[in-house]
């Protein structure tokens, strides 16, 4: 099936859902690169150090990463699209509040209720799609919600740019309020979802895995900004043995938060591992380039993200026919060599030294757009086309967790290889663009790159294998 064909056997209703989707996806991934690029001037404006101002990302990749399976898991037994829908009206609304904050930590608060309203969207999304389409164009239709994800990030990185130098910071929010007021209304009005499944709601479970989650991510946020201490040991400690309260509780108790036993399908098993070591791996690489352009090559943080965006171009164009070919022909070929794509581009960037022309991070980054359209819309399909009819929502959810727990684990390599030949200060002061490296110390930090990338290759390795195990995949061909 076409694009065109994709698009002309969907009705009204469908076309206007996948627009909402796509919405939800480009402000949650605008919202993640175009505040990076507004930390000089929310720091200065707000008279906050450096370390404080950091949260602003952690709280959100924090918040996400705990409540999403959670939340997919609400929509399995409320409705996914009312959960999706509450979602975005959160999200606006914290989008206001952030953009009204007098201090900074109002605005890390505010942060935290934004990432809320997108982690109900990021749980719901993928299954309103498992809903809403048959399985034989369901990967055609993730190829779409990541044509938003790379149009967001895309976007996120000029706009960021562009709104701190003209109008000043706190309208990197405002910007979000009229796509998400629109977006909301036509969301309750079009999004709606009549699957419910019966079963009491698991609080045991979600407080016991939330907890998890929270105490391991706060351990390894910890680490990267202070280094090792006693309360991030003890953090992870007891994190740790959380998990295997939760998995001993969950084993026995009648209604499980998640279900186990879906996992006893090859493919699926297999596509969400897959997802986490690649999202570990690959955005590692994203954050360590930006820290080389910027650190070792004195570029400004709009500078150095522009030169990263032909793999979001390249990604953008490339994603919906790339989950048309999954639609056809599975996602076991076509994500491995997507991950295989994306461990090639690293090769190119290892190539990097202190005056290599500019020009290769443009060609690595074009190559890294092809593999990431390639692994993505494929290995979201086979997870949700593998999803026992039911389970959509928490598995959905599942699968936004570990790529998001993959991105709060990059930033986490990304900042404790930095810090392991500068000091750690210096390298937060790099990633977010207000100081740069000279002489001896840019070697040292080079090394120190280049390590950490070859870590990124043996861990997309991993996700390449891992994907190719997953083994053939039969699609339904009919409506779930």
């Amino acid at each position: 099936m076409d694009g065109a064909s994709f698009r002309d056997q969907m009705d009204t209703r469908q076309k206007i859902i996948i627009a909402i989707l796509m919405l939800g996806t480009l402000l949650g991934s605008l919202d993640t690169t175009i505040v990076i690029l507004a930390f000089p001037s929310i720091s200065q404006g707000l008279h906050a150090d450096l370390l404080s101002t950091i949260w602003i990302i952690l709280i959100y990749l924090l918040v996400v990463a705990v409540f999403t399976t959670q939340l997919g898991r609400l929509g399995d037994l409320y409705g996914r699209s009312r959960m999706f829908n509450t979602g975005f009206g959160v999200f606006t609304f914290g989008s206001l509040i952030c953009g009204l904050s007098p201090a900074i930590s109002w605005l890390i608060v505010s942060r935290g209720v934004q990432a809320f309203g997108g982690a109900l969207m990021q749980a719901n999304s993928g299954a309103i799609i498992a809903d809403t389409f048959p399985p034989q164009s369901r990967g055609t239709a993730f190829g779409y919600i990541s044509l938003g994800w790379t149009s967001g990030a895309m976007l996120g990185i000029v706009l960021g740019g562009i709104i701190t130098t003209y109008f000043g910071w706190e309208y990197i929010f405002f910007i979000n309020l009229p796509i998400g007021i629109v977006a909301t209304i036509l969301g309750f009005r079009y999004v709606k979802d009549d699957v419910r499944v019966k079963a009491p709601l698991d609080i045991t479970g979600m407080l016991l895995l939330g907890s998890a989650l929270t105490l391991i991510s706060y351990a390894g946020v910890d680490f990267a900004g202070e280094g090792l201490a006693a309360a991030s040991e003890l953090s992870a400690v007891v994190g740790i043995l959380a998990i295997a309260l939760f998995l001993f509780y969950e084993s026995r108790t009648k209604n499980p938060f998640i279900n186990f036993s879906a996992f006893n399908n090859r493919v699926l098993k297999f596509s969400v591992m897959a997802a986490f070591f690649l999202s570990l791996g690959y955005l590692s690489v994203v954050f360590l380039i930006t820290m080389y352009l910027q650190g070792i090559r004195a570029l400004s943080p709009l500078d150095a993200a522009l030169l990263l965006t032909p793999g979001y171009i390249v990604g953008s164009l490339l994603s919906p026919a790339m989950g048309r070919l999954s639609d056809r022909y599975g996602a076991r070929v076509l994500a491995t060599l997507g991950a295989a794509t994306l461990i090639l581009a690293t090769f190119v960037y290892l190539t990097l030294g202190l005056d290599t022309p500019l020009w290769v991070v443009l060609v690595a980054s074009g190559i890294s757009g092809i593999g990431s359209a390639m692994f993505f819309p494929s290995n979201n399909s086979a997870v949700m086309a593998n999803a026992p009819h039911g389970t959509y929502g928490g598995i959905s959810g599942i699968l936004r967790t570990v790529q998001n727990i993959g991105i709060l684990g990059s930033f986490i390599i990304a900042i404790t290889v930095a810090s392991l030949s500068i000091p750690r200060d210096v390298a937060f002061e790099i990633f977010i663009g207000t100081t740069n490296l000279a002489g001896g110390v840019s070697n040292a930090f080079l090394q120190g790159i280049d390590a950490s990338l070859w870590a990124s290759i043996i861990i997309m390795a991993i996700a390449a294998v891992l994907s190719w195990m997953r083994g053939h995949e039969e699609r339904q061909t009919g409506h779930s």
